[in-house]
């Protein structure tokens, strides 16, 4: 209901506006100028959209501070003594250029100077600041052997730059913090919002990825295999990307609707026009001038859009929330009734569902802390239905660590996904 509710109001005060003016309110036309200047001034126009959205930062602030940001971390790398880039891994730096190239080459941003850059982690992570750095972990490089999911994940980080995520947060915050809200301070909030960032985020990625002639199912498959190696995680906090499971499912949805638009290998000769109109949206290319209602419509527009973005959010939150509560009440139901030692790394536990409910899709976890305070997660997933008195069983096996290690470390079984 918000667009509709925006076009109408927004159609009301420019109406209103030009009615004043054609009668010689120059008065008017000089206010409505000066509330264009502060809409330019605590937001910027969507370059995915064309709408209106929070920030306090010009492109040339938020180059300049994203940036800066990096160059700290790849200065810290070189004291460290540790190479990046080509120096690091030649043939996995060559191959994120080579991907990274096409994807860029077909955004929003292609006219601005990009840089990415490989580092020595093994976490599966990428990430951009607002600037013109994507910062890609080789961790990442090594688990996505396809060009293709590599391609999404770049399109996804570029994606978070052109929507201006990074500052449209930052300037979302201030705000609740100069209105008293105090919803908006609360991690649950917090995480639901950079949560709908996310799906956002992945939207204009794999269109990015079907523009630039690579496989738009790719970031399907991506969270579809993390999924079975992670699971979900959803009873144990709030997440503020979308859980592998129904990420598997948004990102394939989202490909069902780009895949007209890819050419295997191929750029699309029409990206530039199928960035403004496409399946996903059509973007908004212009606005009444200031001094014509343009101020009143630009605030009005940021108001509003605001306005969704957090409601948005605060409805996200309630629904982890309700999630969360409901795998809880059903974990206090699931009741351990053996666990015996199948070989050093390895032990099955069997389990008795009380509840009155029949579970399916159920994924069991296991959170161990050892003598240092560190914390690791394990899962298994538990083929078919379980009904209600029934018993079923899941295997761990460790990586790090031996079973006999167990008794030396806090342990807590959990229920780490099911439906009903």
């Amino acid at each position: 209901m918000i667009p509709i509710t925006l076009k109408k109001i927004t159609q009301f005060f420019t109406i209103l506006a030009a009615f004043f003016i054609l009668n010689g309110c120059q008065t008017l036309a000089n206010v409505d100028k000066g509330l264009y200047t502060v809409a330019d001034a605590i937001s910027e126009k969507d370059r995915v959209t064309g709408r209106r959205s929070l920030s306090m930062a010009s492109r040339q602030q938020q180059i300049a501070q994203g940036n800066a940001y990096i160059d700290q971390i790849l200065k810290k790398e070189r004291q460290a003594g540790r190479p990046i880039n080509a120096k690091l891994d030649r043939k996995a730096y060559q191959r994120l250029v080579r991907v990274f190239d096409r994807i860029h080459q077909i955004s929003h941003l292609r006219h601005e100077r990009w840089q990415p850059v490989l580092i020595k982690r093994d976490s599966f992570n990428a990430f951009t600041t607002g600037g013109t750095y994507i910062v890609v972990h080789t961790g990442l490089m090594d688990q996505l052997s396809d060009d293709a999911e590599l391609a999404a994940v770049i399109g996804h980080e570029i994606a978070h730059t052109v929507a201006n995520h990074v500052f449209e947060r930052q300037t979302h915050q201030t705000a609740a913090v100069l209105s008293g809200s105090s919803t908006a301070r609360q991690n649950s909030y917090q995480a639901a919002f950079t949560h709908e960032s996310e799906i956002e985020a992945d939207k204009v990625g794999i269109l990015y990825a079907a523009l630039a002639g690579y496989d738009p199912y790719a970031a399907s498959r991506i969270w579809a295999r993390q999924y079975r190696k992670e699971g979900a995680a959803r009873s144990l906090f709030f997440h503020d990307h979308p859980v592998n499971s129904e990420r598997a499912a948004l990102t394939r949805s989202v490909a069902d609707k780009v895949k007209r638009y890819y050419q295997r290998g191929r750029q699309n000769p029409q990206f530039a026009q199928l960035l403004n109109s496409n399946s996903l949206w059509r973007k908004q290319q212009s606005e009444t001038a200031a001094g014509q209602g343009g101020g009143f419509a630009a605030l009005l527009s940021t108001a509003l859009n605001a306005y969704g973005q957090h409601h948005a959010a605060k409805q996200e939150a309630q629904r982890q929330s309700q999630q969360m509560q409901m795998l809880r009440s059903l974990e206090k139901q699931l009741v351990v009734r053996q666990e015996k030692v199948i070989n050093q790394r390895s032990w099955r536990v069997t389990w008795q569902n009380r509840n009155k409910h029949t579970l399916k899709n159920v994924i069991m976890g296991v959170l161990l802390k050892d003598t240092k305070g560190n914390v690791s997660r394990l899962i298994t997933h538990i083929k078919g239905n379980i009904r209600p008195g029934q018993s079923f069983s899941g295997t761990f096996t460790l990586k790090n660590h031996k079973v006999a290690d167990l008794r030396h470390m806090q342990l807590r079984y959990y229920l780490d996904d099911a439906k009903l």
